[in-house]
Order: structure tokens, then C-alpha cells, then sequence
């Protein structure tokens, strides 16, 4: 196992270093902001939040980073992943960081820094692709998905107002705008490889390859646009109410590769296929349908092939891509999946759901319950009250009214509709200093850095 520079340097006799004085920082507006979605997202917060009273340290770990962050304040970070530790804790010393926020905290290096902030008692903000889409996206304190606080700490819902802000409706063209972000994200990290030539990222990596995919994608999208546009007439039409919905998340999604017990997306579907062949009733039917992200870089055809033959359920399994899922989840007897989000979207039009995986809308009252063998043959519905209140919890909670790639309004730089909640949250007042605590000193003995040099060789093989 290859050590660290900072593992190397701790001798048997243990070594004391100071860590951030928080008593120090009771003042400090600064912020610091890590790695974000595809294209100028980032760059557009950051100008916000200086709007809010806040200063901005931004850290690029490629070219991809580096091209759509045009902002003053960046900093490249250049070193290995196993000296990422030691570098940032100098680093929100120096700066006396109070704020940090990133997107999506599975990552290996966003793993490190969120340990790094809990050490340092920082607060940490999380961005993610929104629990209730297609009009909202999330920021959430602590951690999202399987690391939200929600899954642990008890839910209060009973103090919501009846009446929301309007919602923003999500803009035009977005996927078209996101494949072209991702290539030329790609384009630019091969382009800075030289300077970057020890970063890792969490997925596949190649500028090529991955510009071919996105290419790919779009003409997928409208060869499975012609090909399937019977194929939900047909469902309706043969299987209408007996039919349950299995959304497929992206290969690489960190909620599958983190946050479940599958192992992968072939894994989830034999699991489904084989618990749906031996308690589903002979007239009920499963749609799959392909994540829309995920386009370009899988394809399942061959494998229901041979699953659907293999168990004798022809006829009764569908395999779609681009159908329009409001109409497909309306008319379910129930949806099936992991972790998405479209549970959310599945409540939302009254169709019963059971999870897989962790997922924060998974609670006693609004998600089934019941084993998977069990969910074929029960006829459920949904608490349409209680998903509501639960609906109007999340937006005042971590709910941006706002898109990632597109703007949703023309209020400040990134378009976000801002709940007042949130604002107050996200915006620089004098309270902020009482959140800090007193000076403190944390002692790095060699079992503790031992430990944390295992969990950074989990998050290299994760990232590779």
C-alpha cells in the first residue's frame, strides 16, 4: 500500500497539529466551494453568494473545473488524492473557512472534505439533482440521498404552510445543453491533463470516448423515438392497471454504487425479474425504462433478451426509453425501484411505490412497506395528504426552485428562486458567528490516520 506524505510523516510518537480556530474564524465570511455540476453553475453561485455577503474560494481539480469557473478566488489543487487531507485542512485554516459547499458528497474527495469539515465543525452544504423534479434542485446540509439527516433524525411536517411560492416551470432544451457542457467539460480536462495529472475522477474519463457517448445519446434518443411509439398504446391498452413501473438509474449513480444492496443495474433487474416471474399474478406486466442520462452509455436489449426467455415472460416485460412517464406512471398498478427520485414523481400521481435502496421519501405511511414478493399482489394507494405535507416539508427544507444547467428565472446570477427559509439560511448574517464554537487542538495519532488512509483507499478504488 502506497502511504501519503502525510501518513509518512506521523512517527510513533504522536504528533499534535493545530487544526482551524474557530474562535479565530467567529468574523470569517469566507466560503469555499468545491467541485459542481457540468458547465458554469458554479461560477454563477459563486457570484451569488457574494451578492450574500460572502467570500468565495473556489478549487479547480481539472480543466473541466478550471474552463467554466472564470471567477477570481480559484485555486488549482494539483496533488495526489491520498494528500488531499493535509492540504485541505491547511487550507480552511488559512482561510478560516466556515462554509463549504459541493455537489454530490460521494465523491472521493468531496468523502475526504466533508470529514475534514466535520473535524473543523464547518458547516457543509451538499448540492444534488432535486428529490422532486423536473422544478427544483437540491441543497442540503449535512448530506443528500442516503446521507440526509432525514433518514435518521424524526420528521416535522406539521408546521407547513398550505400555500407554497409558484413554482418556476423547469426551461427548454436542458439535455441538449447538458450534452454540450459535458463535452466540452471533457475537451477541456484532456486539454489541462499535464497540470492535473494526478486527479481521479468518480467515472470514466476519457475526452473521446466520453464526447462520443453524448453524440451517441442524441441519436439513440430519436432512433427509440420512432421504434417505441406504439409501445405505450400497447401497454394501455393490454395491461392498464396491471402493470408496475421499474425506473433504471444511471450505471454509475453513487445512490446504487453507495446507497443499495445491488451491486449494479444488471444485478437490480435479474433481482426484480426474478421476484416479478415467481409472485407476480400471469396477467400482470413490468415496464422498464431506461434512464434518459444513461442513454449513451448502456444498453440492457440483450440482457432482458435473455432474462425474459430464460424465465418465460414473454409478452409481460417491456423495456422503454423515451416514453412519456407522467402517462406511464398515471395508469401503474405500483413502481419498483432503488432510490430515484421518480418515487417522488410516482406519489405524486398516486402510484403506490417500494424502494429498494435508501431513499428520503421511504417512510412508514407513504412508501410500501411490504417485501417485493409481497407488493405484486396487493392493490395500494397513496396518502395524497400526507404526500403533500411531506412535498411542502422538502421545498421549505432543501428545495431550490431552480435548474443546474439552465437558468429557471432571472433573479440573480444562477436563476434559483430562493424560499425564505433557504434565503435566510444561505445568506451572510451576524448569527453566523454564534454557530462557532471555542479554540480546540485535534491530536493525529497513527491508528486514527491508519483508519482514515483505508477509507482513502476505498475512495481511490471508488473513484478509479
Amino acid at each position: 500500500m502506497q502511504q501519503s506524505a502525510f501518513l509518512s510523516a506521523v512517527t510513533p510518537e504522536p504528533e499534535k497539529t493545530p487544526v482551524f480556530d474557530s474562535a479565530a474564524a467567529q468574523d470569517s465570511r469566507h466560503v469555499l466551494l468545491l467541485q459542481g455540476p457540468i458547465g458554469p453553475f458554479f461560477s454563477r453561485f459563486s457570484e451569488d453568494l457574494e451578492q450574500r455577503g460572502f467570500t468565495v474560494t473556489k478549487i479547480n481539480f481539472n480543466g473541466g473545473d478550471r474552463f467554466f469557473y472564470r471567477r477570481r478566488g480559484a485555486i488549482d489543487y494539483t496533488g495526489k488524492l491520498d494528500d488531499w487531507e493535509s492540504w485541505l485542512e491547511r487550507l480552511v485554516a488559512n482561510r478560516q473557512i466556515t462554509r463549504l459547499y459541493l455537489f454530490g458528497d460521494c465523491r472521493a474527495y468531496h468523502r475526504i472534505a466533508c470529514e475534514v469539515a466535520r473535524r473543523n465543525r464547518i458547516r457543509v452544504f451538499v448540492f444534488e439533482e432535486g428529490y422532486i423534479r423536473p422544478n427544483f434542485i437540491t441543497l442540503e446540509e449535512g448530506g443528500v440521498n442516503g446521507r440526509s439527516r432525514m433518514l435518521y433524525e424524526p420528521l416535522n411536517i406539521g408546521n407547513i404552510p398550505k400555500e407554497l411560492p409558484a413554482e418556476n416551470q423547469q426551461p427548454k432544451k436542458v439535455f441538449l445543453l447538458t450534452a454540450v457542457y459535458s463535452m466540452i467539460y471533457y475537451w477541456a480536462s484532456a486539454a489541462r491533463k499535464d497540470r492535473f495529472e494526478h486527479y481521479r475522477h468518480h467515472r470514466p474519463f476519457e475526452w473521446f470516448s466520453e464526447g462520443t457517448r453524448w453524440i451517441r445519446s442524441g441519436l439513440r434518443k430519436l432512433m427509440y423515438a420512432r421504434r417505441e411509439r406504439h409501445v405505450l398504446e400497447t401497454v394501455l391498452s393490454e395491461f392498464e392497471n396491471n402493470y408496475f413501473v421499474c425506473p433504471l438509474q444511471v450505471h454509475c449513480d453513487m445512490q446504487v454504487v453507495v446507497h443499495s444492496e445491488f451491486n449494479s443495474i444488471e444485478h437490480f433487474i435479474g433481482e426484480v425479474l426474478a421476484s416479478f416471474r415467481q409472485h407476480a399474478p400471469s396477467n400482470k406486466a413490468i415496464v422498464f425504462k431506461h434512464h434518459p442520462m444513461d442513454r449513451g452509455y448502456t444498453d440492457y436489449t440483450m440482457l432482458f433478451a435473455n432474462l425474459v426467455a430464460e424465465l418465460g415472460l414473454q409478452g409481460r416485460v417491456f423495456y422503454v426509453h423515451d416514453v412519456c412517464l407522467p402517462t406511464l406512471l398515471r395508469s401503474a398498478q405500483g413502481t419498483v425501484l432503488i432510490n430515484s427520485t421518480v418515487g417522488m414523481s410516482s406519489l405524486f400521481h398516486g402510484t403506490p411505490v417500494k424502494a429498494m435502496g435508501k431513499a428520503v421519501y421511504d417512510i412508514p405511511g407513504l412508501t410500501v412497506q411490504l417485501s417485493l414478493d409481497d407488493f405484486w399482489n396487493k392493490n395500494m394507494s397513496v396518502d395524497n395528504d400526507y404526500f403533500q405535507a411531506f412535498r411542502a416539508f422538502l421545498i421549505m427544507r432543501n428545495q431550490l426552485n431552480g435548474n443546474l444547467y439552465r437558468r429557471i428565472s432571472k433573479e440573480g446570477s444562477t436563476g434559483i428562486v430562493w424560499s425564505a427559509n433557504l434565503d435566510d439560511q444561505h445568506r451572510w448574517q451576524d448569527s453566523d458567528r454564534s454557530a462557532q464554537s471555542g479554540p480546540r487542538l485535534t491530536v493525529i495519532e497513527g491508528g486514527v490516520a491508519a483508519k482514515r488512509q483505508i477509507q482513502r483507499d476505498d475512495d481511490s478504488a471508488a473513484a478509479a
